[in-house]
């Protein structure tokens, strides 16, 4: 009965299914010298870990407790002068006359640009209204042919020719 309890607990145990109190029960029958011939080949691995459990570290870990926010905050400070350095003369003087010359100028550059651009695009537009009164001419003339074999297969019927 009890062996078998066993047998039940380690397949529940190998599933990772047991409790605490069903791996203390296992731990407690190994650690036993009556443990069936059969299943010796566990009794070394639940004794490893009932040492292992027992284990402590005693060495004294040295911790250094002094605190050197003197770097940290020198970084940040170098940081927070190089960005005031950056963006305060622009913020606080505004854009020079060169920068503002500068600035019309490629605005007035990139304006000459789009207006080319629209320029070849209204071209463009007319050439492709001109192709779809080609393409509406085709698509009425087609359809007018249509009409025509129509006509053929009627004259041929009362003239009944093949």
């Amino acid at each position: 009965m009890v062996l078998n309890r066993i047998e039940e607990l380690l397949e529940k145990y190998d599933n990772a299914e047991t409790t605490l109190q069903e791996e203390q029960e296992l731990r407690d029958y190994f650690l036993s010298n009556q443990v069936a011939p059969h299943l010796e080949h566990y009794k070394p691995m639940f004794q490893y870990f009932s040492i292992s459990q027992k284990e402590e570290f005693t060495k004294d870990v040295p911790l250094k407790t002094t605190k050197r926010y003197f770097y940290q905050w020198i970084s940040v400070a170098a940081v927070s002068i190089l960005m005031l350095g950056i963006f305060l003369p622009r913020t606080l003087l505004g854009p020079s006359a060169e920068e503002e010359r500068q600035a019309m100028e490629t605005y007035e550059q990139t304006m000459e640009a789009l207006s080319l651009v629209s320029a070849g695009m209204n071209k463009g537009k007319q050439e492709l209204t001109s192709l779809a009164m080609v393409s509406d001419n085709l698509n009425d003339g087609m359809s007018k042919a249509g009409r025509l074999g129509e006509f053929s297969k009627a004259t041929n019927k009362i003239f009944k020719n093949n």
